[in-house]
């Protein structure tokens, strides 16, 4: 589903941003331009953003992801 129409970002591209690595959504803005024009897709993307990082588990504050070989 479209979250940010300004800029045309899904919430699959948001979620593939996150398990790359982005972990606030400044690192998503930087990384997407998501919540970069009007804002009103902020709210969603913590959301995503939230959800994402308590499935995550964490080490020393840290999110820990793992590679499938």
């Amino acid at each position: 589903m479209y979250v940010c129409v300004c800029k045309g970002i899904t919430d699959r591209q948001i979620k593939a941003a996150i398990d790359n690595g982005a972990s606030s959504l400044g690192q998503l803005r930087k990384a997407l331009g998501v919540a970069s024009q009007c804002g009103k897709c902020s709210v969603m993307t913590r959301e995503i953003l939230d959800e994402a990082l308590s499935d995550t588990p964490m080490i020393n504050v840290l999110p820990q992801f793992y590679a499938v070989a």
